[in-house]
């Protein structure tokens, strides 16, 4: 009977710190399942690693402060507020058709997509994010185009995918809970033959693939539509691939660097003195004080033998560890 007050008083902090899953942080805030998607990945709602790193989690901080702003639940929900090419051009003011040469250029992205039974891609752009590009580009809106945008719409420019790609790769990235997590999520935009080329080892493609996050999110995909997810998911164009490329080796650069230093640490911590039975304190029995001169007895005196193996070890460690300012190689 005196445990159960201080098993309530130690639990209610528990509960109140704890993290929550994603569909109750959705239903406490009372937003439908795509919208909360949407608000986990623009970041609107933060989110946490659960236990192991993979199922995602809201701090019950983050909720309660979403819940305490201003103007909620309205406001959240205007920010939240996605519309088609349509709906876009009518809150521009402009025609449907600058509102999409608009769009190909790259001038705003979008924000998500579906593909309609057409197998056609339909993107839809967040009101927020394209209220800022009219009050902050109003000369797009109304006189005629930059000749640079005009010449690359000529050409077949259309960024909207590219947009898309660069926004999901950068959530993924932030999300990642490791150096090689944050380079698989730079890999998923590259196709097998892009990333062969950019990864020779098989062992470390094989575990970028093992690692590779869900680019679509928790979305099924229909056989009917993998070719066209794919367009979209994976990088196209030469510029395009070349940069993740880069960024991709510059993250597997730094998870060579911190598993290789990881390495060294646990090796060192292996030859520390402590490790394993002093030198001169036990004998082949294993006797503290055995092999210690007796008392009157002249103490030996250390022949070549063991100076030379001394120095062999010595000059092995030495061989181990890299001079400075010379690189390994691989």
């Amino acid at each position: 009977m005196r445990h159960q007050p201080m098993e309530h008083r130690t639990s209610a902090p528990l509960r109140e710190t704890a993290d929550v899953g994603l569909r109750t942080a959705a239903r406490e805030l009372g937003l439908r399942p795509r919208e909360f998607d949407l608000a986990v990945q623009i970041e609107e709602v933060r989110t946490v690693p659960g236990p192991g790193g993979r199922a995602r989690r809201v701090p019950r901080t983050e909720v309660e402060r979403i819940k305490a702003a201003p103007g909620f639940p309205g406001a959240l929900r205007e920010r939240l507020r996605v519309m088609d090419a349509g709906e876009a051009s009518a809150l521009l003011d402009i025609s449907h058709s600058r509102c999409a040469r608009l769009a190909r250029a790259g001038c705003f992205g979008p924000a998500g997509f579906y593909v309609n039974r057409y197998r056609t891609v339909v993107w839809f752009y967040l009101a927020e994010e394209l209220r800022d590009f009219a009050e902050n580009n109003p000369r797009l809106l109304s006189d005629r185009l930059p000749a640079g945008l005009r010449a690359g719409l000529e050409a077949g420019t259309d960024h909207r995918a590219r947009r898309w790609r660069g926004r999901r790769v950068g959530q993924l990235t932030r999300h990642a809970v490791g150096h090689w997590e944050r380079a698989a999520a730079r890999a998923s935009v590259l196709d097998d033959a892009a990333l062969a080329d950019a990864v020779p080892d098989s062992g470390e493609r094989a575990r970028l693939r093992a690692l590779r996050p869900d680019f679509l999110g928790a979305r099924s995909v229909a056989e009917a539509t993998r070719d066209v997810l794919e367009d979209v998911c994976l990088a196209d164009g030469a510029d395009e691939i070349r940069w993740y490329r880069f960024l991709l080796d510059a993250d597997l650069e730094t998870a060579r660097a911190a598993e290789a230093t990881a390495a060294a640490c646990a090796a060192r911590g292996a030859r520390e003195p402590g490790s394993g039975p002093a030198e001169g304190r036990s004998g082949p029995s294993g006797a503290a004080g055995e092999g210690r001169p007796r008392p009157g007895t002249a103490r030996p005196v250390a022949g070549p033998p063991a100076a030379s193996g001394a120095r062999r070890r010595w000059s092995l460690l030495r061989r181990r560890r890299p001079r400075p300012g010379v690189r390994a190689a691989g």
